[in-house]
Order: structure tokens, then C-alpha cells, then sequence
């Protein structure tokens, strides 16, 4: 495969330094969560895309402890919102409080005001505390009585949940689900990696990790801007829009992925190629992030449902049967 078209020295020099910041970032997070390279690489993919993602994972599977570990290795302010049945929008915004020495009201600003939010069990706050997060999530920005703030930039949401199966949670709306752009699973460590977990306890005396600082705010949002210079070709994007279009003519589903999937798909594949040191996308890049990608944002019809159709599904599917570009 050759690449000539879009790729220059200064490109590829940015991405090299993408590159390696990301793997050194993967590699220290490693050292604290055993045994997951690819959902560390997903993330790693969702950050470098300016993305929120979802975490849905029994409870124990260490959620948590990966937004914390990346969030201190990324040099990021980090804070964890416990979501429950009670909490209002205002508790994650902020609110407007009267100074009595200022003689004037100011902002006591929420958990929001961060670069990354762990949103720990998004499901189990009511859809009106749910939609408060949308517009942080989608514009970087909260209203405020009337008051638009700009967020913390990186800012990023890793929201936690869990199955819907379980007592006392509400399933997230359609809207907020196409916010997060991407959609994951923890899943449980094997025996050997579990083992190596209670080993690295051992050796570590206490219970807190130790993580390094890897990079910091400024470094993340230059990373992020550097992506613009991945080259896409014509026939990745095509790949791109034919794979979402798939999911609207599948006869198992009522609503379809949206344009949304195919924009995230074209972030992440350019992340996932920066993170291996390309300047250029391949399919593969897509291939390997499709599912988490857009399988959320399909809305099954009940008959599906019942015969244990997922949106992994109808991804495989698509992704088994879309004719995969050459690029010259």
C-alpha cells in the first residue's frame, strides 16, 4: 500500500510525537490496569478524539480506577460524580450564589468545571439530570440561569453504567446515547491476569496506585488539533458512510445510526492511526473501532430484541459484508 497523497514531513512529524505520547501514556496506564491493551487503546482513541464514552460494566471491574489512572497520567483535573436517583442538574453545574462582601452574586462552579468527569453510574440519575449533561457533553459549554460558560479544554466525559437489567436504573435516551462517542466494556480480568493483579497489590504495600504524569491539558488539546492532518482518502470516506448507511437498511431496526456515527468514525479512525504513527487512515483502523462506535446507536425493534439481537449484531453483519476499499 502506498500512501503519497496528503502526507508531508511537518505531518508526519506531528504524529510521530502523537504517537509516542500516546503509547507512553498507554504504557503507564498499564501499569495500574492489568490486561486490557485494547480498551486502554479505545480510550486512549476517545480522548485524541475530543470524545465522551460509555463504560457499561458490572460494578468491580475497575471503571473507575481507568478514568482516575488516565486522568493523573494525562496531567488532567479530574472529578467523579456519583449520579443517583436525587441528584439535580444543578449539582453538576453549579449554581449562582449571592456574595455578601462582593455584593453580588457569583458562580460556585460544579463538577463539570474539569477535563475529565467520571459520570459514575450515569444510569442510575433520572432523564432530567441525564439531559443536563448533553450540551457539556456535545458544546464544551454550560447555561447557567441564562449564562453560557466554556468548559476546561480537554474536556471529556467517561461515563460509567450499569446493565439495564439491574434494579433502580433508567436506560439512557436516544439523544444522549449518540452524544457519547463510543460505547464499551471493562469485562472480567482472566485468571492469570487476576492473579497478577493480587501479585501487584502485594508488591505495592497499600491500596493507592502511583501514577506518573505523562502529558498535560495544553499537550492533549495540541494533540487533538494534530489529527486534522491525517489524510483520509475519498474511498475511506465512502467506507465510512456505507457502513452507517447499512445500519439504516437493516430490517431488524427501527432508527439507524446517525450522521454523527459517521463523523466519529472518521475522528477515531484518524486517532487510531495517529496512535500507531501514520499520517494516513487505513480500514483497519475503522474495522477495529466500528462496533464500539456506532453498535450503541442503533435502535432495534422489539421482535429483534426479544430474539437477542444487539447492535454488535447488526455491526458484525455490516462489517462482513461491506466490500473493504484498496487504497492505492
Amino acid at each position: 500500500m502506498t500512501m503519497g497523497n496528503g502526507t508531508n514531513p511537518k505531518s508526519r512529524e506531528l504524529i510521530n510525537t502523537v504517537s509516542q505520547i500516546s503509547n507512553s501514556l498507554m504504557n503507564e496506564v498499564s501499569k495500574v490496569i492489568i490486561g486490557k491493551q485494547e480498551n486502554l487503546r479505545r480510550i486512549a482513541v476517545g480522548i485524541l478524539s475530543n470524545g465522551n464514552i460509555l463504560i457499561e460494566d458490572v460494578p468491580g471491574t475497575a471503571k473507575t480506577l481507568m478514568a482516575n489512572t488516565f486522568a493523573t497520567a494525562l496531567g488532567c483535573k479530574f472529578k467523579r460524580v456519583q449520579f443517583t436517583p436525587d441528584l439535580l442538574p444543578a449539582d453538576i453545574m453549579g449554581t449562582y450564589m449571592y456574595d455578601q462582601q462582593a455584593g453580588e452574586f457569583k458562580l460556585r462552579p460544579g463538577p463539570l468545571f474539569t477535563n475529565i468527569l467520571l459520570a459514575d453510574e450515569i444510569n442510575r440519575a433520572p432523564p432530567k439530570t441525564q439531559a443536563a449533561l448533553l450540551e457539556a457533553m456535545e458544546e464544551k459549554q454550560v447555561t447557567i440561569e441564562g449564562i453560557t460558560h466554556k468548559l476546561p479544554a480537554p474536556f471529556v466525559t467517561m461515563a460509567t453504567q450499569n446493565p439495564i437489567e439491574q434494579e433502580g436504573t433508567y436506560p439512557l435516551p436516544e439523544a444522549q446515547m449518540d452524544r457519547f462517542l463510543m460505547k464499551m466494556s471493562m469485562g472480567y480480568p482472566n485468571r492469570q491476569e487476576e492473579k497478577a493483579i493480587l501479585q501487584r497489590r502485594k508488591l505495592r504495600g497499600k491500596d493507592d496506585h502511583e501514577t506518573d504524569k505523562i502529558t498535560s491539558p495544553n499537550k492533549v488539546v495540541a494533540m487533538q488539533k494534530a489529527l486534522e492532518t491525517v489524510h483520509v482518502d475519498p474511498a475511506i470516506m465512502s467506507y465510512i458512510v456505507e457502513l452507517v448507511w447499512r445500519t439504516r437498511e437493516d430490517h431488524r431496526i427501527i432508527t439507524g445510526a446517525s450522521p454523527r456515527a459517521s463523523q466519529s468514525l472518521f475522528k477515531t479512525c484518524r486517532a487510531s492511526a495517529a496512535i500507531d504513527g501514520r499520517d494516513y487512515v487505513i480500514p483497519d483502523d475503522i474495522k477495529n473501532i466500528a462496533l464500539q462506535v456506532v453498535s450503541h446507536r442503533i435502535v432495534l425493534k422489539p421482535e429483534s430484541k426479544i430474539r437477542g439481537v444487539t447492535g454488535q449484531h447488526v455491526m458484525r453483519k455490516i462489517l462482513g459484508e461491506v466490500v473493504v476499499p484498496v487504497i492505492q
